[in-house]
This record gives structure tokens, C-alpha cells and sequence, in this order.
């Protein structure tokens, strides 16, 4: 790895915005060390996708697909990266199976995350699609505190999955604090019992499919 940085490394301090969102796409990047967090522009803000680890790839698909940057990447703490071009990158997937087989895990769990938000689109009630994503962060990527989860999205992120008005979905979660599934704290929400959402969305899937 010492002779890749050798050769590809590079050193940003903290503050680098190595892209932003609409560029055009000619480089990736591996994270040696240091961290990057990945927004994109949702309804007029800047929406927190993703805060990448040591070990982390990103920016391979604009060089794969020669589209436009989907994202913006700002360095969080100091990082060394590996800056890779387009080329260096194909002669690197066709010559490394290890390589290759990393990139075909990360798009296959960018597919399950991208069925998992077509599975709640199809949802028709707001209510069902609010929590079954909720549920579906909680287990994905939420942090246990205390005795439940806490996730970090905003109402914006929410809204954008789901397919809903900011104000809908702010009301949906009204009534969800009101039931006490969850309280809201800041950008993040806190769910009390994860037992407890998975009971009111098995309510909720009787209610579809059965009427009220």
C-alpha cells in the first residue's frame, strides 16, 4: 500500500472540497487515513449523505458512468487519499480480482439501498412509508442509545426517500412523537423501542391491505 501512495497519494487538509456536486467526474478516491463527508443539495440546503472511514471508495461513478458529479466531498479530518483516473482505474479492476470484487460489493449494496427506497415509494399510506424507512435506517446504520436507536436523518433526507411534502412528512412524525415511537432531536431521531415500530407497521400493513 506504501508503494501505491507512493505513486498515487496525495494529502488534504481538513476543509478540501475535492468535488462538488454537478462537476464533471474524472478521478475516485481511496481513503488511507482521515475522513470525508458527502452532501448533496436537497430543496434549496445541503443534505448530509455520508461521512466515509479509512478503507472507503468514492467518486468511481462518474469516472465509470462519465456522468456529473452526484455529490459534493469535503475532507473532514486530514486525509491521505489515493486520487485515481479513469484509466488507472479500469487497468486496476481488470488486473486485481480483489480489486474488482470490492467495487462489484460496493454497487451491489448501492442496488440494495436503491431497491429498499423503491420498496417504501411503493408504499401508498405516508405513515407506512415514514416508518418503514425509519425502520430500515434503525437497522442499517443506527447507533444504540440507550435502550433504543438513534439515527442520524433529517426531515428533508426523510422527505426526499419517501417522496413527500417537508410539511407531510413533518407531521408524520408529529404523530409518531405523539404515540411516543420516537422523539425528534435536532437533525437525528431517537426511536425508543424498535419492538414497539415494528408493531405499528405490522398495524399498518393489516390496515393496506385489509382497509381500516
Amino acid at each position: 500500500m506504501s508503494d501505491l501512495f507512493e505513486k498515487f497519494g496525495r494529502t488534504f487538509p481538513t476543509g478540501t472540497v475535492l468535488f462538488r456536486e454537478g462537476d464533471p467526474g474524472e478521478e475516485m478516491y481511496v481513503i488511507q487515513t482521515g475522513r470525508v463527508q458527502l452532501t448533496r443539495r436537497v430543496r434549496g440546503r445541503e443534505a448530509h449523505l455520508a461521512t466515509l472511514p479509512p478503507g472507503e471508495f468514492f467518486g468511481e461513478m462518474a469516472i465509470v458512468n462519465n456522468r456529473p458529479r452526484s455529490a459534493t466531498a469535503i475532507v473532514t479530518d486530514e486525509a491521505q487519499l489515493l486520487v485515481i483516473d479513469g484509466r488507472t482505474f479500469e487497468a486496476m479492476v481488470r488486473g486485481n480480482a480483489e480489486i474488482a470484487l470490492r467495487f462489484i460489493k460496493k454497487l451491489a449494496a448501492r442496488l440494495a439501498q436503491a431497491n429498499s427506497q423503491v420498496e417504501v415509494l411503493l408504499l401508498q399510506d405516508l405513515n407506512h412509508r415514514v416508518a418503514h424507512h425509519l425502520r430500515h435506517l434503525a437497522e442499517t446504520r443506527g447507533s444504540t442509545d440507550g435502550p433504543g436507536v438513534r439515527v442520524a436523518v433529517s426531515v428533508d433526507d426523510i422527505a426526499e426517500t419517501v417522496g413527500a411534502k417537508f410539511a407531510d412528512v413533518d407531521n408524520c412524525l408529529r404523530g409518531l412523537e405523539q404515540a411516543k415511537l420516537l422523539t425528534r432531536e435536532g437533525d437525528a431521531v431517537h426511536i425508543a423501542e424498535v419492538g414497539k415500530l415494528d408493531q405499528f407497521l405490522e398495524f399498518l400493513e393489516m390496515k393496506e391491505n385489509f382497509g381500516s
